[in-house]
């Protein structure tokens, strides 16, 4: 779809968006999900996206002979054109897939700086990390921060010595953990029974891991990690707000 997309420019555009970050090796692209290109046609067939906007040579890479925008090119158009939710899932596999930090994208903002999209983009892109290992827990990640809570440090490693486990995100001086947990922590046995293994380790040590299913809902999350942080009785949790519809 993307090469068809890209022909179908005269190989004049700039492939960007969630099909360049495929091309970089970033996970979890739909298998249909819109070719975005940078160019201008105002006649884009069904599952193209074109938009007329400027870049310069500095932006341009070339992955198989195709032309493609630079990761921090792909992460600036990301944080401006998708949902807030879905573009910092984009964003945290682009950026574990290349290792692109905020600051190499944000620099973008300067340069363009009347372009649509600038100011959600820095709040966006501030929230891109790489330690994400799917969508879901980028999302787990947002509930906390929505939140007001302290921002977590994601992919924790933790040892006893001899067994090496890494947890999702947590706060390592509360010793306390959040995970989530999707089905194949259910379904798969050899998942099931190294999930128990590193249970026993977090507990010896003394750690508090909060699990999440997607049948939590995001007040209850915040509630729990709340007091596991330290705060007492309901009224000491912070409300959970929601960033528009894009963020439960």
């Amino acid at each position: 779809m993307t090469i068809g997309a890209w022909l179908w420019s005269g190989r004049r555009a700039l492939v960007t968006g969630r099909a360049a970050s495929a091309l970089y090796g970033a996970r979890w692209v739909g298998e249909h999900a819109p070719v975005e290109l940078l160019w201008r046609n105002n006649h884009c067939p069904p599952g193209i996206i074109v938009r007329s906007e400027r870049f310069q040579a500095d932006e341009v890479a070339s992955i198989a002979g195709i032309s493609v925008a630079t990761p921090a090119r792909v992460a600036y158009d990301l944080a401006r054109h998708l949902p807030r939710t879905e573009a910092v899932a984009h964003l945290d596999a682009l950026a574990g897939a290349t290792g692109l930090t905020a600051r190499e994208a944000m620099h973008l903002i300067d340069r363009y700086p009347g372009a649509r999209g600038n100011k959600r983009a820095r709040q966006v892109l501030d929230l891109m990390d790489a330690g994400a290992e799917s969508p879901r827990e980028s999302w787990l990640r947002l509930v906390v921060v929505d939140a007001g809570l302290p921002r977590p440090v994601t992919q924790i490693r933790v040892t006893d010595g001899q067994l090496v486990a890494y947890l999702d995100m947590g706060w390592r001086d509360k010793l306390v953990a959040l995970e989530y947990d999707g089905d194949q922590h259910r379904t798969d046995r050899r998942q099931y029974v190294k999930d128990i293994r590193r249970a026993e380790m977090f507990e010896r040590l003394g750690w508090h891991v909060i699990k999440v299913i997607k049948e939590d809902r995001p007040r209850d999350v915040v509630a729990r990690v709340s007091r596991a942080l330290g705060l007492v009785g309901d009224a000491a949790v912070p409300p959970y707000r929601s960033q528009g519809r894009d963020a439960a």
